[in-house]
C-alpha cells in the first residue's frame, strides 16, 4: 500500500532478488509526483492461515496519517495493533508504531519505530539517513549508536510509492527496487518486487469502503498492486518473500483493499475511515 508494508513484519523468510536501478527519467518524473495528505483507518481480520503457525483468529486496526508536500517533505504517523489468537489459550497483541519524515527530493529521511508485544517493548529504533552523491549514510541513535552506508540506488518508502505510481502511469507492470525504511534493528535492507496490474476503470469495481463517495477519488485511476519484500542479506536459495502486501493504489497515493501476507497467515484490511486533507501548494 503505501508504506504500511515496509516497517510492520511479524514473520520471517528467506529470499533474494537481483537489483536493477530505475532509469533517470523515471526518477525525475517520480520526484514531480505529488501525494495526497490523508488519514485512513483500516480494520483488520484474519484472511487465511496455513503452515505450522495455525491461527484461529486475528483482528486489529491500522491508523495511517500521511501529510506534507514535495517542498515541505512527507510525514507519516503510523500505528498497527493486531491481536493474534492460536486457539490454545495464547493471545499475542502486536503494537507497532512509527513516525517518519522524508524530504520531497528523497535526500533526507528520519525515522522512529517502537514494537510492543503484549505491552512489552521489544524493539526501538531511532535514526536518520542522508543521501550523498555516492552513497546513503545512515546514523542510528537507537538501539545503539551506529553509522553505516547503503548503496545510492536504495530508495526510501515515500519515494518507493511515487516510483510505483509513476511506473503504473507509464504502463510498466514490474518494478524492482532496494528499499530502506529503518525498521526492525535499523539495519535491515529489503529488495522489493512490485507487480502492477491493469488499471481499474473508474466506473468499474466501485469501492465498497470509506473510499466510496470521496469526491477527490471519483474518476481517479487506480491499479491492483502487489509488493513483495525479500531479505537483501540472504543470498542464494529459493526466492521466498519475507512479507508481501496486496492493495489497490490510487494515483494520489491513497490505497484500499489491503491484504498483508506474512507467509504462515494473511490479514485483510478494510478501509473503515478516510479523511482527505488539503495538500499545501509548493511556493
Amino acid at each position: 500500500m503505501t508504506r504500511c508494508a515496509d516497517p510492520y513484519r511479524v514473520a520471517a523468510g528467506v529470499a533474494v532478488l537481483a537489483l536493477i536501478g530505475p532509469p533517470l527519467a523515471q526518477r525525475a518524473s517520480a520526484a514531480e509526483l505529488e501525494l495526497a495528505s490523508h488519514r485512513a483507518i483500516y480494520d483488520l481480520k484474519l484472511a487465511d492461515a496455513r503452515g505450522r503457525r495455525q491461527l484461529t483468529s486475528a483482528q486489529g486496526r491500522i491508523v495511517y496519517d500521511f501529510s506534507g508536500s514535495a517542498c515541505e517533505g512527507y510525514a507519516l504517523q503510523f500505528r498497527q495493533v493486531t491481536e493474534l489468537d492460536n486457539g490454545e489459550g495464547r493471545v499475542v497483541v502486536s503494537d507497532l508504531r512509527s513516525a517518519t519524515w522524508e524530504e520531497g527530493a528523497a535526500k533526507n529521511y528520519r525515522f522512529n519505530f517502537q514494537n510492543y508485544l503484549s505491552e512489552r517493548l521489544v524493539d526501538s529504533v531511532d535514526g536518520r539517513a542522508v543521501r550523498g552523491p555516492q552513497a546513503i549514510g545512515v546514523s542510528l541513535v537507537q538501539p545503539s549508536n551506529k553509522h553505516f552506508d547503503l548503496d545510492a540506488a536504495v530508495v526510501f518508502p515515500t519515494e518507493h510509492i511515487r516510483r510505483i505510481v509513476t511506473a503504473a502511469r507509464a504502463g510498466q507492470t514490474v518494478l524492482e527496487l532496494p528499499v530502506y525504511d529503518g525498521s526492525e534493528t535499523g539495519e535491515k535492507l529489503y529488495n522489493t518486487l512490485t507487480v502492477i496490474g491493469q488499471p481499474i476503470a473508474a466506473d468499474a469495481r466501485k469501492p465498497d469502503d470509506a473510499a466510496a463517495g470521496q469526491k477527490v477519488l471519483e474518476g481517479m485511476q487506480r491499479w491492483p498492486v502487489t509488493v513483495s519484500y525479500f531479505d537483501h542479506s540472504k543470498q542464494g536459495g529459493e526466492q521466498t518473500p519475507v512479507y508481501s502486501i496486496r492493495f489497490e493504489l490510487y494515483e494520489n497515493g491513497v490505497s484500499r483493499a489491503l491484504l498483508l501476507d506474512y507467509g504462515d497467515f494473511a490479514i485483510s484490511g478494510t478501509m473503515s475511515s478516510l479523511e482527505m486533507r488539503e495538500t499545501p501548494a509548493c511556493k
